[in-house]
């Protein structure tokens, strides 16, 4: 009994070394390893063509991912977008890549790759408020306010507390000249300082500065402490 318990444990462990070394299963068939008692005569070295057969392990979505984040963190936006790609083609509702993509999309100032990719996110993900947002603010950026306010008003229709959309739509009414609209966005979703403040800086960066002080004086009033607003206003003279 013990002899037949010792033979099934040796067998167990040449299969467990079997499962181990099975990468140079290959080798050892050509020089003969396992024939210690029979004196063996030189062999040549394996060649490359024994390991040939062996298959790379398969590549999948998150690798293609993980592959793109890098590219995209170092500024390789069309290898970015190759491999976010990929990833889409091993799963291809993989909504973080194609998120990544719009993007990548939009820094790369391909805006209509980038209208496209947010559309697809917007049907895959079931109506994604901020993926509205997204798709707004690259249509503005293409040259379609009215395509955006649709996206815009969309995103706030599925969540009608969307920061992202209530925002950018806002901010996208101030730069067309409508501020009391703008005010109203923005005061959706943000303490009356913050809105005031962002309207401010819109009208700022418009040349407009006699209506960005305005607005700077009324975020103070709201909020005293508002530090950002006393250094617009410091630099502007005030």
């Amino acid at each position: 009994m013990a002899q037949t318990a010792r033979r099934r444990r040796v067998g167990r462990q040449e299969s467990f070394m079997i499962r181990c070394v099975s990468m140079w299963v290959a080798a050892i068939a050509l020089t003969g390893v396992g024939c210690a008692n029979r004196p063996q005569s030189p062999q040549a070295p394996p060649s490359a063509s024994a390991f040939e057969k062996m298959k790379d392990p398969p590549i999948n979505a998150r690798t293609y991912f993980a592959a793109g984040q890098l590219a995209e963190s170092q500024g390789q936006f069309p290898e970015a977008i190759r491999q976010y790609q990929n990833a889409l083609n091993a799963q291809r509702k993989y909504l973080d890549a194609m998120f990544r993509m719009g993007v990548v999309y939009a820094q790369m100032r391909d805006y209509p790759h980038a209208i496209e990719t947010w559309n697809r996110y917007i049907q895959v993900s079931g109506g994604s408020a901020t993926a509205y947002s997204n798709l707004g603010f690259c249509q503005e950026l293409a040259g379609n306010p009215a395509a955006a306010e649709t996206a815009y008003r969309q995103g706030i229709r599925r969540d009608p507390n969307n920061e992202p959309c209530h925002v950018n739509f806002g901010l996208m009414l101030a730069r067309h000249g409508h501020p009391t609209e703008a005010l109203a966005q923005l005061r959706a979703v943000l303490p009356p300082a913050k809105a005031h403040y962002d309207l401010a800086s819109v009208y700022e960066l418009d040349g407009q500065k006699a209506a960005a002080r305005d607005e700077y004086r009324q975020a103070l009033q709201f909020d005293p402490t508002l530090e950002d607003a006393k250094a617009k206003l410091a630099t502007m003279g005030e």
